[in-house]
C-alpha cells in the first residue's frame, strides 16, 4: 500500500446545499487550478454516502456530521484516491466502494468493501457502472423530491477556461475546459467503447426529473440537464 496521506485540509468553498438530502463542496486541487467536487447525498435513515472524498475544515466536518452520519465512502475511481485514505481514518465505521475496475488501484489507499454493485442504496440514492468504461467509473443517482441528480466524476467535466500556462494545457492539450464534454483524457484512459458509453449517457438522460448535473471537476448543469447530457453524448 502506497504511504497515506494525513487529512489536509486545501482551500475549499462552503457547503452548497442543492437539496435537503444533497449537497457539495468544491475544493482546491494540489498543484492544479482544476478543482474537485466532493458530493454528499443523505439515505432516508440519515447516513451520508460522501462521493469523491475531500478533507475539509473542522466547521465544514462538523457541519456534515449534524447533518448526518458519514457512512459509505465512494471512491469514483482509480485516479480520485487523494483524501480517501484519512477520510476513512477519521470516519473508521464508512464502508467503501468503487467500480470494480478500480478496485486494484483504490486497494493501495485504502481497503475496499466492495464494488459500486455491492451498494445497498435506498429509493433517493444508487449507483450505476457506467457502460463502455470497462467499469472503471460510475454514477451517482439522487432523488430529491421530484427532483433527479446525476452525480459524475471524470466522465463528464464542466470546467471552464482557465488562465495561465495550465489553462493553455487544460484547453489544447487535454481539451478539458470550455463547457460541458468528455475530455480527451478520458477518452484515452476510462472510455474503451464508445457507441456503449453514448447509449448509457442518453438513458440517463431519459430519467424522469432529471433536473441537475454534478461533475467531479466544474459548474454544476442546473435546468437543461436534459439537452447538455444529450449534447455531451451526441458528441462522442
Amino acid at each position: 500500500m502506497a504511504e497515506p496521506r494525513p487529512w489536509t485540509v486545501l482551500p475549499h468553498d462552503p457547503i452548497v446545499k442543492h437539496a435537503d438530502n444533497l449537497w457539495s463542496v468544491v475544493g482546491d486541487v494540489p498543484g492544479m487550478a482544476l478543482r474537485r467536487r466532493m458530493t454528499l447525498a443523505r439515505l432516508r435513515d440519515g447516513r451520508v454516502v460522501v462521493h469523491n472524498a475531500v478533507a475539509v475544515d473542522e466547521a465544514t466536518v462538523k457541519a456534515i456530521e449534524a447533518w448526518g452520519a458519514p457512512s459509505v465512502l465512494l471512491v469514483p475511481n482509480g485516479f480520485h484516491r487523494l483524501d480517501a485514505h484519512p477520510w476513512k481514518a477519521r470516519f473508521a465505521a464508512s464502508k467503501v466502494y468503487c467500480p470494480e475496475g478500480a478496485t486494484k488501484r483504490v486497494a493501495d489507499q485504502v481497503a475496499v468493501d466492495g464494488p459500486y454493485e455491492a451498494f445497498a442504496g435506498d429509493d433517493t440514492v444508487r449507483l450505476e457502472t457506467l457502460d463502455g468504461t470497462g467499469k472503471s467509473e460510475g454514477v451517482m443517482v439522487v432523488t430529491s423530491g421530484d427532483a433527479v441528480t446525476l452525480v459524475f466524476n471524470d466522465m463528464l467535466f464542466n470546467q471552464p477556461h482557465l488562465p495561465g500556462f495550465g489553462g493553455f494545457m487544460m484547453k489544447y492539450v487535454t481539451d478539458s475546459t470550455g463547457g460541458p464534454k468528455v475530455t480527451r483524457v478520458a477518452r484515452l484512459f476510462l472510455m474503451k467503447e464508445r457507441v456503449a458509453f453514448q447509449a448509457h449517457l442518453l438513458k440517463l438522460a431519459n430519467l424522469a426529473g432529471l433536473a441537475r448535473l454534478l461533475p467531479g471537476h466544474g459548474d454544476t448543469v442546473e435546468g437543461d440537464a436534459v439537452a447538455t447530457l444529450r449534447a455531451v453524448a451526441n458528441s462522442l
